[in-house]
């Protein structure tokens, strides 16, 4: 049995997806930039795409920007609010959990002469919003939380820190990072005070190399790719038509049944949490529950290397990760998330992440417990102490 539980790394692309991508590739495969009906065929399909997206969230089609993924995406929106936003200030506040496409860059911002501030969290992985209201200063311009963290699941107040930062201060634009929280829940940016949001294609089941930035009409920033003007010159390059494309029907696809897929979801995920409770001397890291995402479960197994129980795993035919996927070419290192979380440093080098989808079934999950039963008493045997 092939058992995929790295969900939060890619996930599998829908057969729609594909079947669109494909189409788009093939049949309608114009530069939407000529002007004759091949450029307009392919046109169509990027204001397809927008009207899909922004119907989904409740915004304008115009406020939407197609990105490369979640990376660049995080980029565009903290190096062009920054830039934008200099005259005002040079503070920026965001939280020691981001994902590194936030914190790199938030370093990068910081060799330009901006000042940062790093808050903390509390031991399940979340803000406190006292904290951020400490935190802000006449300065500050921006701020970036992450809506869902990557490795623990962990729910961060988004919607309360939105109201909390522009009642003090309405011209602080507010960036969240939902590359884990798109797809899983309803995210509404105007509700809930966000000026810019981050979203990649390939972790709702859509293509690898697509993404979308949403930027409220009212927020002005810098673009950081410069050329042919495409996209009203913040984002130039020809598009990503099949990507785009694909993205759309991706949106349209998991949010169709999406109350009943989170909730099959969180059934999984209690299903396994509670299988895996039954072994000795592990530790699941943060919430439980619908007070977490449903599709991430960070366990430490205490008294074994992560790389080896990982690699124990795919010999099985069961795929998790140690942690984020950003390093994947590097040896797995000590999550500066569990860190941050006050996590028994003997354990940060013990963890794995498990990540399911609407395509994971409860016979995966018997079969990854029964696999953990024998392989972990065993692995243990063998360790040195």
């Amino acid at each position: 049995m092939e058992v995929y539980l790295d969900n939060s790394a890619t996930t599998k692309s829908y057969a729609c997806v594909a079947e669109t991508v494909s189409k788009v590739m093939v049949d309608d495969y114009g530069n939407p930039s000529s002007m004759h009906m091949k450029g307009v065929e392919a046109e169509r399909y990027i204001r397809w795409a927008k009207e899909v997206i922004a119907g989904n969230l409740k915004v304008s089609e115009k406020e939407i920007v197609f990105t490369s993924g979640g990376t660049e995406g995080d980029n565009l929106a903290l190096i062009g609010a920054a830039a934008a936003s200099r005259r005002a200030g040079c503070h920026i506040i965001t939280t020691c959990i981001e994902h590194p496409a936030v914190l790199q860059t938030m370093r990068y911002l910081e060799n330009q002469g901006f000042q940062v501030t790093y808050l903390p969290v509390d031991r399940y992985g979340i803000l406190n919003l006292e904290d951020l209201r400490c935190a802000i200063r006449r300065d500050t311009i921006l701020v970036s939380i992450m809506h869902t963290n990557n490795e623990v699941g962990s729910l961060q107040p988004i919607e309360e820190a939105g109201a909390l930062i522009k009642s003090i201060n309405p011209r602080i634009i507010f960036h969240v990072d939902a590359v884990q929280g798109y797809g899983k829940f309803r995210i509404y940016p105007k509700r809930m005070h966000i000026d810019l949001l981050t979203v990649s294609g390939h972790k709702i089941h859509g293509p690898k190399g697509v993404g979308f930035l949403y930027i409220n009409e009212k927020v002005r920033i810098s673009p950081i790719v410069f050329g042919g003007g495409q996209q009203k010159g913040m984002r130039s390059g020809t598009e990503n038509v099949p990507g785009i494309a694909g993205l759309g029907r991706a949106v349209e696809k998991i949010y169709e049944n999406l109350e009943e897929e989170r909730a099959a979801m969180y059934g999984l995920k209690e299903h396994f949490i509670r299988g895996v409770l039954q072994i000795p001397d592990i530790r699941i890291n943060g919430l439980t529950g619908e007070k977490s995402a449903p599709h991430v479960v960070s366990v430490s197994f205490r008294g074994i290397r992560s790389e080896v129980l990982l690699h124990a795993l795919e010999e099985k035919g069961i795929y998790v990760s140690a942690g984020s996927a950003c390093a994947s070419n590097k040896a797995p290192k000590p999550s500066d998330t569990l860190r941050a979380m006050g996590v028994e440093k003997d354990l940060l080098d013990s963890t794995l992440r498990f990540s399911f989808s609407v395509f994971t079934t409860e016979e995966e999950i018997d079969y990854t417990l029964q696999t953990l039963y024998d392989i972990v008493p065993m692995l243990r045997k063998y360790t040195r102490h």
